[in-house]
């Protein structure tokens, strides 16, 4: 992404709470302390000079795109969401304002159900919110090889697209 001209920064929501492994006793307890974490990353990404505050978006994998979509969900300076293998916690299906987001899911996911991503595709459509979905027959909870690449380029193509 750095390589693409975009401002790249890495929160560590873990660090925050001590955890270094999210079972789901650890994921609910501090949910709503990693959503604040990333909402101070997103504080100090748009006062960075390389940052144009008005154009933040949110990349996250599995429990990390849970918390980017439910952080954007809340957060009008996030202005885009592309999400690997996640999903958007029960809890905030009723009460949604989304930016437009990206979906990419293995249909073969064991660790996070490819059920997860058509609900959140359905959740968008009932909110009329942009999305692009790409499911990818065979895999899994991680892209190798091919489904790699297209997901990376279908990333960089949504961003400049909607950032």
């Amino acid at each position: 992404m750095a390589g693409q001209g975009y401002s790249v920064f890495v929160v560590h929501y873990f660090d925050r709470t001590g955890t270094v492994w999210a079972d789901r006793d650890t994921t609910q307890k501090n949910f709503p302390l990693w959503m604040g974490t990333i909402g101070d990353g997103i504080t100090f990404a748009a006062q960075h000079p390389s940052v144009d505050a008005s154009r933040i978006a949110l990349l996250g994998f599995s429990l990390g795109a849970y918390l980017a979509l439910s952080v954007a969900s809340l957060e009008p300076r996030v202005k885009a969401v592309v999400e690997f293998f996640g999903g958007i916690p029960e809890e905030l299906h009723g009460f949604v304002r989304m930016p437009p987001v990206l979906i990419l899911h293995g249909e073969q996911d064991r660790v996070v159900p490819v059920s997860e991503a058509i609900q959140l595709q359905q959740l968008l459509e009932r909110t009329e919110t942009p999305y692009e979905i790409k499911l990818y027959p065979g895999a899994g909870h991680g892209f190798n090889g091919l489904q790699l690449l297209d997901a990376g380029q279908r990333t960089i193509q949504f961003l400049r697209k909607h950032v």
